[in-house]
């Protein structure tokens, strides 16, 4: 029984990252890459029929193969995200947050994050 209610939790939450992995490819600040991710590891748990619609999709398997088999993020995905984490990490900074403790904590977040982002090789 418990097996069956994780089975459908997965696949739930594949789903729900999958629609924002989609709605990331129209909008800048949510990120494709990282949802479809999630979406194929929560799918290869739960259905591999789902996950191989997902890998042949003939336009979000690329994302997924891309990094699976590369281990890259192509250029223009990584200027995209490290100005969007950027901008939007400084504009809480200066006009949301009112407290210094956490923007530094907001500072130290786009730094690791950009730093992750970076370090992988870039996809030509």
């Amino acid at each position: 029984m418990y097996f069956c209610d994780m089975k459908v939790l997965y696949i739930l939450f594949g789903t729900l990252s999958l629609a924002l992995g989609i709605i990331g490819i129209f909008l800048p600040l949510l990120p494709t890459t990282p949802f479809l991710l999630l979406t194929a590891a929560l799918y290869v748990r739960s259905s591999p029929r789902l996950y191989n619609r997902l890998l042949h999709h003939k336009y979000l398997g690329s994302y997924i193969r891309n990094f699976r088999e590369n281990k890259a993020i192509p250029l223009r995905a990584k200027i995209i995200s490290v100005s969007l984490i950027w901008i939007t990490i400084l504009n809480c900074i200066f006009f949301i947050v009112p407290y210094w403790w956490l923007k530094a904590v907001l500072l130290l977040i786009a730094a690791g994050t950009s730093y992750h982002i970076l370090s992988f090789k870039t996809l030509k």
